[in-house]
């Protein structure tokens, strides 16, 4: 099932939009400048605050306390222990461990859309777009009262169930007491499957008159599993066991807490299993240098995003003539392009020449020959066409 709709913009609406569209690349180059220079003297500050902890850090048996160490860089590691369960009170599920997570589905018509562009002598643009229906399992409610085509038939319930989790307040950690703050950290969850078994708890949880099953680990909300109706529910959860758990914090009282470090960040490092203060402190390393490169990517991609928001008005003014404009607009990417990591990599390099001097020539040629190949590659398109002509 699908619908079609077709729109024409015309080539002055189209210019007005690429003008409108000039403020909003200056604003966007200007902040992700500044946050690419952040992004570097946050992850320079969070790698000294790791060196400067793993200096520090000492390794305490958890069956006691010490007030000798009070205030103090701490790691422990061992099980968790708790006297009380997780619940999920709405479905009767109770379970003994540190978190329960509830993931909730509903089926339901969902909308999806794909526009084809057309550009026509003039400047003006054609879009069609293709409206399609269907039936699926999506966690997210789709209000089919804002589809294309609202048809009578295509009506999607509210979501009266919804994600949620369900947390210990507090355990011990041998003679440490834990709270949210360090029990919120505390990874590795496991898929939880519902047993059969519990079909009756389920019922008293919902009432008697529910249409509830279980099947393949999931409640099911429903009058048949096989052939699912719109508004049938599938429900599923996941378990963070009671299990051994390693910790770097301050030692503040019979507790853990983040340890403020010179270097200015707070350190409360929790993870799942037995690991050494070491592992811990390179694996929070690695943590951080993923991080780091993966905002520098995404700075650059948004600072190219930009500049084509500012060069926009120039292919537009060029799609008079569509083949004009399509190649006004491939020239104007590619000194969007050269321009986006020529800024980028000025600014992270910038930031660095200050605390790595070398860290900041490797970006700087990095940058440089990125800008390079891009240039290669523009001459040779330009090339190619003058080359096909004169074989022709």
């Amino acid at each position: 099932m699908a619908t079609q709709k077709t729109t024409t913009v015309s080539w002055f609406d189209r210019l007005k939009s690429s003008i409108a569209g000039i403020g909003v690349g200056i604003v966007l180059v200007i902040g992700i400048t500044i946050g690419l220079f952040w992004n570097e003297g946050r992850a320079v500050q969070t790698q000294r605050s790791l060196d400067e902890g793993a200096g520090l850090v000492v390794s305490l048996a958890p069956d006691a306390l010490d007030p000798a160490y009070e205030g103090q860089l701490i790691h422990v590691t061992g099980p968790i222990t708790a006297d009380q369960p997780v619940s999920d009170d709405q479905f009767g599920v109770t379970v003994e461990g540190v978190r329960l997570v509830r993931s909730v589905e509903m089926f339901q018509w969902i909308e999806t859309s794909k526009t084809e562009t057309q550009q026509n002598l003039g400047g003006s643009e054609t879009r069609v777009t293709t409206y399609s229906y269907g039936l699926d399992w999506s966690d997210r409610h789709h209000d089919s009262s804002r589809f294309e085509d609202a048809a009578e038939h295509r009506t999607n319930p509210a979501m009266i169930y919804e994600r949620r989790s369900f947390s210990l307040d507090s355990a011990e950690l041998g003679a440490f007491s834990l709270g949210r703050t360090v029990l919120d950290r505390v990874g590795g969850a496991q898929p939880f499957p519902i047993a059969a078994e519990q079909i009756e708890t389920l019922r008293d949880a919902l009432g008697d008159d529910s249409d509830v099953r279980v099947v393949d680990g999931a409640i099911y909300l429903g009058p048949n599993p096989i052939r699912p109706q719109v508004g049938d529910y599938r429900i599923r959860y996941e378990l963070v066991p009671l299990g051994t758990i390693s910790v770097i914090g301050q030692q503040r009282g019979d507790g853990l807490a983040a340890y403020g470090t010179q270097a200015g960040d707070s350190l409360l490092i929790v993870e799942a299993g037995n690991r050494s203060a070491q592992e811990m402190f390179d694996s929070a390393a690695s943590s951080n240098s993923v991080l780091t490169w993966v905002l520098r990517a995404g700075g650059i991609v948004l600072l190219i995003a930009g500049f084509s928001l500012m060069l926009g008005p120039i292919s537009v003014v060029a799609s008079v003539i569509p083949f004009l404009g399509s190649i006004v607009g491939m020239g104007t990417g590619l000194v969007a392009a050269v321009a986006g990591i020529a800024l980028g990599t000025l600014t992270i390099g910038s930031a660095w020449l200050f605390y790595r001097p070398l860290t900041a020539v490797l970006i700087f040629a990095t940058g440089a020959a990125l800008i390079v190949a891009i240039r290669m590659l523009a001459r040779r398109m330009k090339q190619s066409p003058v080359e096909d002509a004169a074989a022709t």
